[in-house]
């Protein structure tokens, strides 16, 4: 058996065991002890019967040996399985870590369904690998071992025949063993897309009922699952026939065996206490043998599965090979204070597609800065670059002067406030989830932010105010007030920077002339880039940058953008044209035919 690639880590937890492995192994060890001197005291309890001595001894010492046995069997079960139960918890610990750090370029090649499956299903096959199974092997492999020495003692020719036979039956047993675990593999890995697959359609349950898609969803899903049962059958079947093979082979060994021995016994070769010694050793041998055997073939099943977690646990992490210290400052620009955030060059491409091509602009330190451009411009994914969520293929992105390539995680992200399209709202109370990432803050700090946000009315109005329970993905709030929810996340951590990503695209005219009204205060403290629908929020800013085909096009305020750049005139217009907040100030009426799939 070879070890799977990468194992280390795996087994660094199951060192952490080590005590617990080593006394469930030292108690079993003694198991063994007492269960290989029960055939020799078997045998001088008959020659003693045959000599016409007291037999209450041999008796008393034979019961306490079983007495003893049956303890320590116990006793090693529940030291491995603890054992095997703290690795389970710690792999489990390390790898929700490790998925939690990865870095998203990497972990986007996974389904997270998949992901789930190895976290939950085959860590508890690992377990069996690396504790029970191995446990087996070696204590039933010891009592294999001292059942061969006792009968070598007590017969060696007779030994070297069991020993022939046995193999023969064990040639079997190996072929089995290896096509089971090929076997398994892949049925893990059928599992795990079956798993991916069902996690996809759950999550877009919504879509698929609008869409009318169920029929179509359950016969891929059902396809699927006949891949796994297909190869949870090639386990069963292998499964099915390894004891057997192993157990005709055993017995025709063990008819040989006791044949020949009583031949030897009738001929006066063998004395009959010795060759009963002998038979009960091979008894004993016969059940750990098969013991062993499927504990191999279980062994294996597990290594399946450690091959498949330790593969998880490999995942590139997000600060690998950042420096410990931050890029030097540029000069500080003349006339002002160094710049929030600055794109520098910046090239990215998501696979083989190409997003941004050259990337370069500013943010000011205060202000709000809007992002414009038509879909698939690449607004969202400078947002993602300036998270640090993927890393550049070329140039720079810097924060305050810092490029956040050698910045940890950490640093970034306790600047930078992100409030995505999709804003999530998790199980909890209105509180919880606006502390969610700033569990110290104080209650002054939750309710500016809620200030902030423009969501006090709301709060106002609900039953237990910021204490009340809110369901899954935010179920009991509008999608409005998810949306401000999430702002006030994003503004309880005083962030230098603040992303809003179509952060108004919920709200109604009112909610978003009032989160419109927010943001000008937000400003005055820190940066806030947003991208939005609205020319109303767009026609505000400071600073407007257009961005098309992944390169900026223009940079500069409303007004002048109007007049200098047909881009922006005509997304201006088209937005207009579906802003119910009204015509912003500088804008023309629209005329002529309205582009689609605008953002501005």
């Amino acid at each position: 058996m070879t070890a799977p690639r990468g194992e280390g880590i795996i087994a660094g937890l199951a060192r952490g065991q080590r005590r617990l492995l080593g006394a469930g192994i030292a108690v079993g060890a003694a198991g063994v002890v007492t269960t290989l001197a029960q055939p020799a005291l078997l045998a001088g309890l008959i020659q003693a019967a045959g000599q016409g001595r007291p037999l209450t001894g041999p008796i008393v010492l034979l019961v306490a040996l079983f007495l003893a046995d049956a303890v320590l069997s116990s006793s090693q079960g529940v030291l491995i399985g603890r054992a095997g139960e703290n690795i389970v918890r710690d792999t489990r610990v390390l790898l929700s870590g490790r998925v939690l750090r990865a870095d998203l370029a990497h972990l986007d090649r996974q389904r997270m369904g998949d992901v789930h499956t190895r976290l939950v299903g085959d860590t508890s096959l690992m377990k069996v690998s690396l504790t029970q199974s191995l446990a087996q092997i070696i204590l039933n492999g010891m009592v294999v071992l001292g059942c061969v020495a006792m009968m070598a003692w007590t017969d060696p020719g007779l030994m070297l025949f069991t020993l022939a036979c046995l193999g023969v039956a064990a040639f079997g047993g190996v072929g089995l063993a290896r096509a089971l675990r090929r076997a398994a593999l892949a049925n893990r890995e059928d599992t795990g897309a079956f798993g991916a697959d069902l996690q996809r359609v759950l999550t877009a349950l919504p879509t698929v009922k609008g869409a009318g898609a169920e029929d179509a969803e359950q016969e891929r899903l059902a396809g699927l699952a006949d891949r796994a049962r297909a190869s949870g059958n090639r386990v069963t079947v292998l499964n099915a026939l390894f004891t057997p093979v192993l157990n005709v082979g055993l017995q025709a060994s063990l008819a040989a065996v006791l044949g020949i021995g009583m031949v030897r016994v009738a001929t006066g070769t063998v004395d009959p206490a010795a060759f009963t010694a002998f038979t009960m050793y091979l008894f004993y041998l016969v059940s750990p043998l098969v013991v062993v055997f499927i504990s191999i073939g279980t062994h294996l099943q597990g290594r399946a599965a450690l091959e498949r977690v330790d593969e998880l646990s490999r995942l590139p992490q997000e600060d690998a090979g950042v420096g410990a210290v931050a890029a030097p400052a540029p000069p500080v620009p003349a006339g002002g204070d160094r710049p929030a955030v600055e794109l520098r060059d910046v090239v990215f491409a998501y696979g083989d597609r190409p997003v941004l091509d050259g990337v370069s602009f500013t943010v000011p330190a205060r202000g709000l800065t809007a992002l414009v451009g038509p879909s698939g411009a690449g607004k969202t994914t400078v947002f993602q670059l300036i998270e640090r969520f993927y890393r550049p293929s070329g140039g720079s992105v810097l924060l305050d002067g810092r490029d956040i390539a050698r910045l940890p995680t950490s640093d970034v992200r306790g600047r930078v406030g992100y409030v995505q399209q999709d804003s999530v709202a998790m199980t909890g109370t209105l509180r919880e989830n606006i502390a969610y990432g700033a569990p110290d803050a104080t209650d002054n700090d939750v309710r500016e932010a809620v200030e902030l946000a423009g969501l006090a009315e709301v709060v106002a109005s609900l039953p237990d105010g910021l204490d009340t329970l809110i369901g899954d993905q935010g179920n009991g709030l509008s999608g409005g007030q998810r949306q401000r929810l999430c702002v006030a996340r994003a503004l309880v951590r005083r962030p230098e920077v603040v992303l809003l990503d179509e952060a108004t695209a919920h709200l109604d005219a009112e909610a978003e002339g009032a989160l419109r009204d927010s943001l000008r205060r937000i400003a005055r403290r820190c940066a806030v880039v947003a991208i939005a629908h609205r020319i109303s929020t767009v026609a505000e800013a400071d600073r407007i940058v257009v961005l098309e085909g992944g390169r900026v096009r223009a940079v500069g305020r409303h007004t002048d953008l109007l007049r200098e750049d047909g881009l922006y005139r005509r997304l201006a217009t088209a937005a207009l044209v579906h802003d119910p907040s009204g015509e912003a100030p500088g804008t023309p009426e629209p005329t002529g035919s309205h582009s689609s799939g605008v953002s501005v």
